[in-house]
């Protein structure tokens, strides 16, 4: 820290990342510093300048999370430091299709103007995630803090990525596309424990192995995590009809954050 609204970043992101040229320059962010083996989470958003090797992050929110959905993991030995390059594609291949649909974590970056960029955590037991074909994804809005950072940018933007980590072996598989929520409460009821459905389409892929030196073994699922319905291969059949008909939103005009 300096001061007692700055943060010192020291890093930058790998060669191909598609955040690099974003951060080259000062830029509004959302970040969320998680430790997975306590669930203790703190969501900062704010702007950031390069500075030296890493970055300068001026902090406009910050605030703590509940650990729901967080699985437990513990650090392991650091793996290799070398990243891999980009490998970027219009449209998922099958084993990123199978790693999305086994995943129980992802991550939901969203702006709006005037509001800022945030970056929230998504969690559940594998499955929770439902990939319907190389370009949709569908997956359940669990009761959370209430707080509705997401789910308000999107009313007001429907631009989202999305981070998968492999946490074994530091991968990363980052998704930039749209996301439209769902408020249809029959629509929720097909996936347990669901308040909202979000559905995302794919406009990008980017992969990059070894993106994090960093390495996490597994230890437990957060013990509430709603049940998953999981197919044999965990991957959906393809569908031609959209997903999520149209629904009205309890949203209005600068809705819900």
């Amino acid at each position: 820290m300096d001061g007692t609204r700055d943060i010192l970043v020291r890093a930058r992101p790998v060669p191909g990342d598609p955040l690099a040229a974003g951060l080259a320059r000062e830029a509004e962010v959302g970040m969320l510093a998680v430790e997975p083996q306590t669930r203790r989470r703190m969501r900062v958003n704010g702007r950031s300048r390069p500075a030296g090797v890493g970055l300068a992050v001026h902090t406009e929110q910050v605030y703590s999370n509940c650990p729901k959905y967080v699985q437990v993991r513990r650090l392991a030995p650091d793996g290799s430091a070398h990243a891999g390059p980009a490998r970027p594609a219009q449209a998922l291949t099958s084993e990123q299709m199978t790693w999305i649909a086994a995943a129980d974590t992802c991550f939901v970056a969203t702006y709006a103007a005037g509001h800022g960029a945030d970056v929230s955590h998504r969690g559940g037991n594998p499955g929770f995630i439902r990939v319907l074909d190389r370009r949709r994804l569908v997956w359940p809005d669990y009761i959370g803090n209430s707080m509705y950072m997401t789910l308000g940018n999107l009313e007001l933007d429907p631009a989202c990525g999305l981070l998968f980590v492999d946490w074994a072996h530091g991968h990363t598989l980052q998704l930039t596309g749209r996301a439209r929520v769902d408020w249809d409460p029959h629509r929720a009821a097909t996936m347990p424990g669901a308040q909202r459905l979000v559905e995302f389409t794919v406009d990008r892929v980017v992969q990059i192995d070894h993106a994090s030196p960093l390495r996490w073994t597994f230890v437990e699922y957060f013990r509430h995590n709603p049940p998953a319905t999981q197919r044999r291969n965990l991957v959906h059949e393809p569908v031609d009809e959209p997903l999520l008909p149209s629904s009205p939103s309890p949203a209005g005009p600068g809705g819900p954050r």
